[in-house]
């Protein structure tokens, strides 16, 4: 659809000015957003790796849990989890991709996890908690990668949205308007230069 513009060669420059900045957003969210594509796969590569590696130590330590619950009695078991002299937390900062706010996780872990008797469990036990407290930092890292997975992917759902805005439907409206008024201009020159030929022809009668 056509803008209504005005046939003006100040409207022309103006017009001129807008097509010009519009390209040029153009061309810079098209990078972001190329650029963003080249992160999220490398982020999306590191998670699934991440991925396998926590469930492989998780199905070992499971495993081991089950050996340790087959040789143990149930109630030293429920006796061993009573009491934990164990604390864990977890802080969040944040650090800047591409303008986006990914959150960073930092884990501090102080006690000891295997803080039961060990007349009564079974050895087995003790390799579970160690193989849950190994991958317990690779969970918090996965979990911190995946979110920064769905910030990214959010940002790069807007960026497009622009880029396409820009490309399909402002830059070709400056255009069609900058044409409009090319064809305006040169509909008057003509007018102009018609009237003149007129006058002269008067002049010379």
């Amino acid at each position: 659809m056509r803008r209504q513009v005005s046939a003006t060669r100040m409207e022309l420059l103006n017009q001129k000015k807008k097509l010009g900045l519009a390209r040029r957003g153009h061309k810079l969210l098209k990078d972001k957003q190329d650029e963003l594509l080249r992160v999220l796969q490398d982020l999306i590569k590191e998670v699934m790796q991440m991925r396998r590696e926590v469930e492989d130590e998780l199905i070992k330590a499971m495993k081991r849990f089950v050996l340790a619950r087959a040789v143990t009695e149930p109630m030293y078991i429920e006796d061993a989890f009573m009491i934990s002299t164990s604390t864990f937390s977890i802080t969040e900062s944040r650090r800047s991709v591409m303008n986006v706010k990914i959150p960073v996780y930092e884990s501090e872990f102080e006690g000891l996890l295997t803080s039961y008797g060990f007349l009564n469990t079974s050895g087995e036990m003790d390799l579970a908690l160690e193989n849950l407290h190994a991958v317990f930092e690779k969970m918090i890292k996965l979990a911190e990668k995946e979110r920064a997975i769905i910030l990214l992917s959010e940002e790069m759902a807007r960026t497009r949205r622009r880029v396409n805005a820009l490309e399909f439907i402002l830059i070709p409206d400056i255009e069609e308007a900058i044409k409009t008024i090319y064809m305006k201009l040169s509909e008057m020159e003509r007018g102009n230069i018609s009237r003149l030929m007129r006058i002269k022809d008067v002049i010379r009668k």
